[in-house]
Formats: structure tokens, sequence, C-alpha cells
């Protein structure tokens, strides 16, 4: 973690730095693929690797007019030869100038890979060569690099049905890194999500229950949860346009759980059931100690005509206002005041952190703000962030830092941006006379790794 990430700091805000930089990383939230720990084989081509599964790059040069089959993307641009896509890359590569992106994806290539050579037009093939290169050596294998990053501990994050065969792979093999699984059911607690009724009918299998039934249907979720459990997992994640919770009466669910096994229910009532099993899930967190993660405020696959030619998650999801205080009161005031529960909450509606999220966090005993998410995860969000929510929430009501990536030779450029805002922010916080250095040099580590621990319970069993 020793690598810079190109944001020049001042010399209070380095001080606090130097004594933060080198700490362990801590990944308790991501989308990493466990297979790459269980079988540790190399990394495939660049294009494959940086470009064609990052949506930060694709969304981008979708915007100035490419076409993403011309990356490699979609059925369309399947066969599509890898060095090409790197050469078209290369070609827009001034389109992210004073993005975050640009800034992770230089130290991915300066830092991760060891590559010096500014990429441009003129550099793209040697570039590409210089990383096939890399990729093939063993000390870039998936493990190496784990390793060499200084990571502590990393959490993917896995359908409720997953059978969980890498993390079993990974544990197996001996390799003393710690790679855990999250618990993620959306499938199964949303009527409206495709594939719904097959998720429900591979739950069914996997845990020998009839889940047509509403209580069966809960054993079959607890069971789930244990399976992960006795993996590694410490958490859940949720991910939901609008906050909406309920608390129904058991004959109204469960008539609303009929309807969803049968796929009959309405918008409004299938939210209505959502609601009510996201207090569920709150519950079975008091019940079993899993954390529970709610990220809000994305309306997903806005271009139509986009999601119907390459699928989901493609670029074109969009933040949007949220009302955390009136969709998370059935469920707070069912579980908030429980010291066994906690919940960290995300957000794409900035304005939400200072007027409802920093209160809420500095009142119920369940909550934690997690740091800036998606849109947000640059260096600009970070001051925000900090600048809406220290002042109601306090340090000890946030999570900490998770990189929410996809893009695992990214995660030190991620985890060092961060720590170069938190050591910004305390330099200030000094500077204003808010707080003695000694405090900054304390809270400087609680932000950079020990929230995270303790928000997550990565030290606990």
């Amino acid at each position: 973690m020793s690598e810079a990430s190109g944001i020049a700091l001042p010399p209070p805000a380095m001080a606090l730095y130097e004594g933060i930089r080198d700490l362990p990383i801590v990944s308790p939230h991501g989308h990493c693929d466990p297979a790459w720990w269980a079988g540790d084989g190399a990394f495939p081509d660049p294009a494959t690797l940086l470009i064609k599964p990052d949506h930060y790059v694709f969304r981008m040069m979708h915007s100035q007019g490419v076409a993403l089959a011309d990356l490699g993307i979609g059925p369309e641009g399947a066969g599509r030869d890898p060095r090409d896509v790197f050469r078209l890359f290369a070609r827009h590569w001034h389109l992210f100038l004073g993005t975050p992106s640009r800034q992770w994806l230089e130290h991915t290539f300066r830092h991760a890979l060891g590559i010096d050579m500014p990429l441009g037009e003129d550099t793209a093939d040697a570039v590409y060569d210089r990383i096939v290169a890399r990729l093939a050596e063993p000390d870039f294998r998936p493990r190496a690099l784990f390793e060499r990053f200084g990571i502590e501990v990393l959490a993917t994050t896995d359908p409720a049905t997953s059978d969980l065969s890498d993390h079993a792979a990974i544990a197996a093999s001996g390799w003393g890194g710690r790679v855990v699984p999250t618990f993620r059911p959306d499938a199964l607690l949303d009527p409206m999500q495709p594939g719904h009724g097959a998720a429900l009918r591979t739950l069914a299998a996997m845990t020998g229950r009839d889940v047509a039934g509403y209580g069966a249907f809960l054993d079959a979720l607890r069971d789930r949860r244990a399976a992960f459990r006795a993996a590694g997992a410490t958490a859940t994640d949720h991910a939901i346009l609008h906050p909406v919770t309920r608390w129904l009466d058991r004959a109204a669910v469960e008539r609303l759980h009929a309807g969803a096994v049968a796929g009959t229910l309405t918008p409004d009532e299938a939210a209505a059931y959502h609601g009510h099993m996201l207090t569920e899930m709150a519950q079975m967190s008091v019940e079993d100690g899993l954390v529970m993660q709610i990220h809000a405020g994305s309306r997903r696959n806005t271009d139509r005509a986009l999601h119907a030619t390459f699928g989901p998650d493609m670029g074109a999801d969009i933040p949007v206002a949220v009302d955390w205080v009136a969709g998370m009161e059935a469920l707070l005031n069912r579980v908030g005041g429980d010291p066994r529960l906690r919940i960290v909450l995300f957000t794409l509606d900035e304005s939400t952190y200072a007027r409802e999220l920093a209160p809420m966090a500095g009142y119920w005993p369940a909550l934690r703000i997690g740091p800036p998410w998606w849109f947000h995860d640059s260096l600009n969000g970070i001051a925000r962030y900090f600048d809406a929510v220290v002042e109601t929430a306090g340090y000890r009501n946030l999570a900490g830092f998770n990189d929410d990536t996809r893009a695992f030779l990214s995660i030190p450029a991620r985890h060092d941006l961060w720590r170069r805002g938190v050591a910004l922010h305390l330099a200030g916080q000094v500077g204003r006379g808010v707080m003695r250095q000694a405090d900054a040099q304390a809270v400087a580590r609680l932000l950079a790794r020990d929230l995270a621990v303790k928000t997550y319970r990565l030290g606990e069993g």
C-alpha cells in the first residue's frame, strides 16, 4: 500500500497519511469472483480483465458514441480481438481525465502491473504486450497479488442459492488468504426480479424444504444463512431502488407469499411483500449476527434498448432521490434499538447524508453509514461525505471503507485514494482546531482499517 494514487497532499495531511498508508487492506464488500482464488489461474487478456467488465470504462466511452459491441461486449461483440478492444480504449483514454477511473487505472498500470509507459494511441500495442507478459508471470496470479496488495480479508457477494464451491475450494487449498462470501438474497425476496421463480425452485432443491409455505420459506433462508456463516460470511447485502420496509401480520404476508410463489402479485403488492421481507432479514440478523447492508438509490437499466440487447448493469444506472426516514421506519421501530443488530446504509442520494442518514445513525444503535459509493467514490465525494455526516454522526457511526469493486487490480488504488481523502479531511480538522493531532492520528487508523473490521465483525469468531 505504499504506492501513491497521484493525489498530492500538503505536509499536514501527508504526516497523517504516512501513518495509515501501509495498513492492511480490509475489503468487506465487493464483487470479485471467488473462482480467481479457488483456481489461482492466470488472469485473461488485458481487454477482458480491465475493460469489458468495468461499467465505469464502457459507460464513459458509450457517452462519446463508442459502440459496446466494438468493445467486445454482448452478442455482436463476441469474438472481437482483445487487442483491437484495447486499441480502441487507448484511443479514447483522454476521455477519463478528471475522473477517479483514470486515477485507478493509472495506479493499476504503474503499481499493480509495473508498467511506466504512458498509455495512448501510439503506445497501445506496447502497453498491451507488457500487460500480457506480466499476467503470464507467477507473481501476477490472483493469490500472489492478494498477498502483495496486503489484503487482510476480502468479501465477495454471492447469490443466496450459491453452492459456495469456490469458497470451499479456497478453504481446502491450504492457502492462507481470507476470502469470505456475502449472502445476497435479492432474487428470493423481490418478486419483481427476473428469475424469482427459478430462484425459489433452486432454494427448495438446496434445502429440501417446501418453500411454497411461508414458514418453510423462512426456514430455508435460515438454512442458507447458516451455510454462508459456516463458509466465513459476516454480512448480507440487499440492493433496492427505494428504502421501503413493512411489517405485516402473518395472514397478510402468507397471502402475499402465495402470490409471490405463483407470480401473480401486482407491483404494489410485491413492494409490500419485499418491504416485509427486509424486516424479516433484519430480524434474522438479530438472531445470527450477520451484518445487514442496504444499497439504495440507483434506478437501473434506464436505457431500455441497451438492456434489451446487452442485459442488466451495462452503465445506464442513474442515481435517484430516496426517503430513508419513512422507508426505514417499520424496520427500525421493530428491531432498530436491538444492540445485536448492525445495518450499514449506502446511498446514491447525497442530499440525504446530512438531512437523514447522519441524524439516523446518530440515534439508532443498529445503524452505520456506509462510505461514498459508486458515483461518489472519488476524492471530492469523500470530502463531501465527511463534511455532511461527521458533525451529527461522529466517526464511530461510520463503517470505514469498502471498495465495492469487480476490478481486483484497482483495490489498492481505491483504498489509497480513501486514505488520502481521510488524511486531507483530518488535517483540515486539526488546522481548524476541531481536534488534536493525536486524536486525528487515532481516527485516521479507525477510518482506514479498524472501523471496517468492527462494523463487519471481521475480528469476531
